[in-house]
């Protein structure tokens, strides 16, 4: 069986629509997929929609909050989420505006290092609900100031470029308490890099974390262990997926390359109150 549990569409920074990613899973064969934009659920209703028509394949409604520690950024992945739910979407409104005003003033630094990018294209790129990096990225690519995206973040707009802009703060136990009052598991995101980890685990655990994804795209088997020691110490359920955006540049991996096992899967389910049946079955 095939999941994938970190996916991302044109709702966010993704390259591909709602729709896209539902068919491209479906062409690879993937039984369960999460669409986890950043800081929205902008694409659940079109992605759920074009599931339906789709029986091979059980659409989980997520979301990845993006917040910040002191030594870098932490996301918050969300799964089964009330993606209706008024206050929620309120509050990832309020994020989004923040990601807004950081857009705009790393266009304003980028313009004092002689890189002049109009914000209404990169408003077209964006297409959906939140203005990330990567759109800058891309608009900096289009006009010919760097040969790759990845230059653009390396040299740029990285967390030690010159033309980088923190966001609004948002706190990690925040997201998890978020996502909870939303009626949706919260998991700790890619959480290799994240320097103190078990102390972070205690408070973010205490708050109604979950679970944790050990089995990503971008980790060894090495790392892939590691994470699951720590998960099975802190009893968290263990998930993965691929973060994927369609990027094309050789930054990620295959959507679907993950092996995340079946009975955590069915954990993750069960914590939902949900059963996953079997394969080619919805949930």
């Amino acid at each position: 069986m095939k999941a994938d549990l970190h996916l991302h569409t044109t709702a966010s920074d993704g390259r591909l629509t709602p729709e896209e990613v539902v068919m491209m899973a479906v062409d690879r064969g993937i039984e369960i997929i999460a669409i986890t934009d950043h800081d929205t659920v902008g694409g659940v209703d079109r992605a759920l929609v074009q599931a339906q028509k789709c029986p091979q394949i059980t659409l989980i409604p997520g979301v990845e909050i993006n917040t910040d520690l002191k030594s870098g950024e932490l996301h918050v992945l969300g799964y089964f989420i009330d993606h209706k739910n008024e206050s929620f979407i309120s509050a990832l409104e309020e994020i989004r505006e923040s990601r807004i005003a950081r857009a705009r003033s790393m266009i304003d630094k980028l313009s004092r290092l002689g890189i002049d990018l109009e914000w209404d294209r990169v408003q077209e790129l964006a297409k959906g609900e939140s203005i990330c990096r990567p759109h800058i990225a891309q608009a900096m690519l289009e006009k010919g100031y760097v040969g790759t995206e990845k230059e653009a973040f390396d040299n740029y707009i990285g967390r030690n470029g010159p033309a980088y802009v923190e966001r609004e703060k948002v706190q990690p136990a925040d997201a998890v308490r978020l996502i909870r009052n939303a009626r949706g598991l919260p998991v700790l995101a890619h959480p290799a890099d994240i320097v103190d980890l078990d102390e972070i685990l205690v408070e973010l655990i205490a708050a109604g974390l979950v679970g944790i994804e050990a089995y990503y795209g971008q980790y060894d088997k090495k790392t892939v262990d590691e994470i699951i020691s720590i998960a099975h110490r802190y009893n968290l359920i263990i998930t993965g997926g691929t973060d994927y955006h369609h990027f094309c540049d050789g930054r990620e991996v295959p959507m679907g390359s993950v092996n995340i096992p079946l009975d955590q899967i069915q954990k993750l389910f069960g914590a939902a109150g949900k059963t996953f049946k079997s394969a080619n079955s919805k949930a």
